[in-house]
């Protein structure tokens, strides 16, 4: 064996004996007093303690920090009592209490367990923020997070690398746990590590390996990604860095925690491994993290205890409907409420989180506390239960027609049911509208405030009465006659638009005529009948209209007419077609036997034309049918109003000659007269060659 491997073996032997000639077996440390904190108050930290140290009896420094929660300005810690051994001093940045001797010596455990038994926590606010505060009580200068187990400690070093910190990290020790360069998991280690354990140094992340892919390089959680991507990168760990960070500018690929009033307080930034040269970049140190490691050992240099402070609102309070309880759920896990019916003293009507009251009638104050001297109230508004006041029941109408149901609550508002066990409401409101109703119905009112109601439902019943039986009539009679008009219905009230108040009454020389038809109580429904008279006049023909074989016969007057040129057939149609000339009577009469008219005329064929060519046909001009009558007489005239030659019963025929000579092709005129009483008829007709 080589001299030099003799050397150093028996050096780690001399290591390994001295080390086991000095072993000090490590303190055990425990406290008890998870509390809850009344506002205002001082409230010591513990309920008990005790340190066991088999080899050691003193020591030098006990350090309590309000390791979680801490609010800078309002949180304190403070040592009351006589303890002429033992001097405090209060670093309000770590929230760290020390308690040592002022000399410098070494004090009992006894004193500081005294010491420690009377520490009290006060908050300044009134209302103090919520949450826990967590204390660590221990024996080392270390901090100790409770939340972690994890011990932290800010090692200055002025300008020291991050490969330098990496390396005095991990070759230094407490108590008998390894150290290395911090790693941070979570906020609360980061506010922890970050805010209270002076931390503007070096942490354990780097992306050297991987750029942008940052890393913890140190400790347990060596080799854990907690950060990929640049500025706004993802997180698949917790990572707390600095605003724009990290920002990976040229060889930046070291974790560093920020000087104070450098962005967010205890965030991170990316340093080159040497950091700036100075100022607020220039490393001032690095953090040491104890515990985790694999070969750590258990120890119980520190203990720890938490103070509650409650999160329940001042003043809260709820509505509830009068003749009802009210169960009153506080969601408050750390402590089981009181309750009472007075601000002070008193005993407690219920101890429970979830409180049922008695039944209410009127507004009502509770009060509660979990064990502090102030209590809070919790005020219930009751609702008095409303009733219907009043309605328009009941309802009559008549006929099928609208309805308005009328409802007044005492407070709140009106719902209407169509019947006492329905859960479907109609309608919200004092009045309700009912279109078209074809029977009796029954709506039911309830009164109802803020949801609150007697469950009392009103009826309101509407009852549907028929109308009178009556229609519109018309009716036709002949002028100057008279008709008794009847309402249609007994045992009625009747108004006539005369002012008559019988059924019935006679017509008078009006053309329309109504009556009011009233049923008798209880209905007192009324209708009204309307009579349209219509009088028709006796007919007078004016006129009869004879067109060769075509006759028209007019007339005037109103009514309804029919026609005849017989007196035994009747027609509705005016006009006639007669193939036999001779002396007809028009006959018009009013089909509702209002008179008629009579009117005589004359059927006579004007030929059109006539041909004198001696050819046997249509050699001659005459009127068929002058035969009948003796005194008839035809007058003919050239186109100029020539008088050529007059017809009668015994010169009948004209030949187209006059003074016997042929006159030429040409239109001629006539001039038929039978008598004095029909007259005259004019026409035409032609002569041709």
């Amino acid at each position: 064996m080589e001299k030099s491997t003799v050397f150093k073996t028996i050096l780690i032997l001399l290591l390994f004996l001295t080390k086991m000639t000095h072993a000090n077996t490590a303190p055990i440390i425990t406290a008890t007093g998870n509390q809850i904190y009344c506002p205002q108050s001082h409230m010591k930290i513990v309920t008990g303690v005790t340190i066991i140290d088999p080899d050691d009896t003193t020591t030098d420094a006990i350090y309590i920090q309000i390791s979680s929660g801490y609010i800078n300005g309002q949180d304190q810690l403070t040592l009351i009592g006589s303890h002429p051994t033992i001097i405090t001093s209060w670093d309000i940045t770590s929230a760290k209490l020390k308690l040592y001797s002022s000399t410098g010596s070494q004090i009992p455990y006894i004193d500081f367990i005294a010491a420690i038994k009377d520490v009290e926590f006060h908050n300044s606010a009134v209302s103090p923020t919520s949450g826990n505060r967590d204390f660590s009580i221990s024996i080392g200068q270390a901090n100790y997070l409770p939340s972690t187990e994890h011990y932290y400690q800010f090692i200055p070093s002025l300008g020291i690398t991050w490969t330098d910190a990496k390396t005095a990290a991990e070759n230094s020790t407490y108590y008998e746990f390894q150290g290395y360069l911090a790693t941070i998991t979570n906020l609360d280690e980061a506010s922890f590590v970050g805010k209270q354990a002076s931390g503007t140094g070096w942490i354990g992340g780097t992306d050297e390996e991987t750029e942008g892919v940052w890393k913890w390089a140190t400790g347990p959680e060596s080799g854990t990604v907690f950060w990929n991507g640049a500025v706004n990168g993802s997180t698949p760990n917790f990572a707390f860095w600095n605003i724009q960070e990290p920002n990976n500018l040229g060889d930046e690929n070291y974790a560093h925690v920020t000087s104070p009033g450098v962005g967010v307080l205890g965030s991170w930034n990316d340093l080159s491994n040497a950091g700036g040269a100075s100022g607020d970049y220039q490393p001032k140190g690095y953090i040491v993290e104890y515990g985790g490691m694999p070969d750590d050992p258990v120890l119980q240099i520190s203990a720890s205890t938490s103070i509650t402070i409650s999160s329940i609102s001042a003043s809260v309070g709820e509505l509830q409907c009068s003749q009802k309880t009210l169960t009153i759920s506080i969601d408050f896990p750390d402590a089981t409420l009181n309750w009472f019916t007075v601000p002070t003293g008193g005993s407690p009507i219920a101890t429970t989180n979830t409180f049922t009251t008695p039944i209410l009638t009127q507004n009502t104050t509770f009060y509660y506390d979990y064990g502090c001297p102030v209590r809070k109230l919790f005020v219930v508004e009751v609702i008095p239960l409303p009733n219907i006041n009043s309605t328009n029941n009941p309802i009559s109408i008549c006929g099928n027609n609208d309805v308005a149901l009328e409802a007044i609550s005492s407070a709140g508002n009106v719902n209407w049911y169509t019947s006492l066990t329905s859960t479907n409401i109609e309608a919200t409101g004092t009045n309700l509208i009912i279109q078209n109703i074809t029977k009796s119905i029954t709506y039911y009112a309830e009164a109802v405030d803020r949801g609150c109601s007697n469950n009392i439902r009103i009826p309101v019943n509407v009852t549907l009465y028929a109308l009178p039986d009556i229609s519109d009539e018309e009716l036709t009679i002949c002028e100057g006659e008279s008709v008794s008009l009847n309402a249609g219905i007994e045992h009625m009230k009747y108004l006539w638009s005369t002012g008559e108040i019988t059924q019935t009454i006679l017509t008078n020389e009006l053309n329309d005529y109504s009556v009011t038809v009233t049923s008798p109580a209880p209905e007192n429904c009324s209708k009204t009948k309307t009579f349209t008279i219509i009088k028709n006049t006796k007919p007078s023909i004016m006129e009869v209209l004879v067109n060769e074989s075509n006759v028209t016969i007019l007339a005037n007057g109103i009514g309804n007419f029919e026609y005849s040129i017989n007196g035994i057939n009747y027609q509705d149609s005016t006009t006639f077609n007669i193939e036999t000339a001779g002396l007809y009577t028009a006959h018009v009469r009013e089909k509702n036997n209002c008179g008629g008219d009579t009117k005589k005329f004359v059927v006579i064929f004007m030929p059109p034309f006539f041909t004198p060519n001696n050819d046997g046909f249509n050699d001659f001009w005459n009127g068929k049918g002058m035969e009948n009558f003796k005194t008839a007489e035809i007058k003919i005239f050239d186109r100029y109003g020539k008088f050529i030659i007059q017809l009668n019963a015994s010169n009948r025929y004209w030949n187209g000659t006059l003074n016997e000579k042929p006159l030429p092709a040409d239109d001629y005129w006539y001039v038929a007269r039978i008598d004095d009483s029909i007259p005259e008829k004019r026409g035409h007709f032609s002569l041709k060659r």
